[in-house]
């Protein structure tokens, strides 16, 4: 049976059989630093890959002319995968705690001057109104915890099979609260993926090149509660994040059950 790519993604990552902090280590090398410049790029053009490499492989950067702000930014993506491993390897609950921890790792030292005057920090949820998007989307403060409390009592007990439906239902929903000051797309990004492979399903890179039709589709969800524009997306996103795998795996026909999601 000749079945779709994005099929074919799923199944290379699951032949893995991923135990171990290390074993996820070693089947994301190279994608760690990719996806770390895709989702950075997305919020802040100042991000280059060759500044995210260096910091990944070599814990800095050699004749750094930017803003101390995007080198932070960088700094805190490259801590954040530590985060988002050694959370694999303990088998970690995406509850609001890991959540408020991931935030608070990818943000710290840029939160800028007007957010912290008005008394925002890393870690904490939004105390005042933030509005984003075309539809202006975002829970008031007093709501966040609530929402977002409600969103992960949802994705309790997903069976694997529907991963990929109830990523983009996270994702969706999560970036629509918009619980922090800063951070939301970075944390959603890494938080969804963490969702992702504790299901036993690929991680997804997020391309910078087609943050365009990244935003459409969450304002799709914003607009109408449309999810399917978001899971088509991810679906088109996890094979670009691992065609150069399925490239190799070739035009292999196999006998599987493409009921998935």
């Amino acid at each position: 049976m000749n079945i779709e790519n994005y099929e074919k993604s799923v199944i290379l990552w699951q032949r893995k059989n991923i135990m171990t902090d290390a074993e996820l280590a070693e089947a994301l090398n190279g994608h760690s630093i990719a996806f770390a410049y895709h989702s950075g790029k997305i919020e802040n053009e100042n991000v280059t890959y060759h500044d995210t490499r260096e910091i990944f492989e070599h814990d800095g950067v050699t004749s750094y002319t930017g803003d101390l702000r995007t080198l932070f930014e960088i700094r805190n993506a490259k801590d954040a995968n530590e985060l988002f491993l050694k959370a694999f390897g303990e088998r970690r609950f995406l509850d609001e705690k890991f959540i408020k921890t991931l935030q608070k790792c990818l943000t710290q030292n840029t939160y800028d001057t007007r957010r912290w005057q008005l008394g925002e920090r890393p870690v904490e949820f939004k105390h005042h109104d933030y509005v984003t998007g075309r539809e202006e989307i975002g829970a008031a403060p007093e709501d966040v915890e609530e929402e977002l409390g409600e969103l992960l009592s949802e994705l309790e007990d997903v069976p694997d099979k529907n991963a990929l439906t109830a990523a983009a239902y996270f994702h969706a929903k999560f970036e629509n609260i918009h619980p922090f000051a800063d951070g939301n797309g970075r944390t959603g990004r890494l938080a969804m993926n963490y969702f992702l492979i504790m299901h036993n399903h690929p991680p997804i890179i997020i391309h910078q090149e087609d943050r365009r039709a990244y935003f459409i589709a969450l304002e799709a969800w914003d607009a109408g509660q449309d999810l399917e524009p978001l899971r088509v997306f991810l679906k088109e996103q996890t094979v670009k994040t691992w065609e150069k795998q399925i490239e190799r795996w070739g035009k292999s026909d196999l006998n599987y059950d493409a009921g998935r999601n």
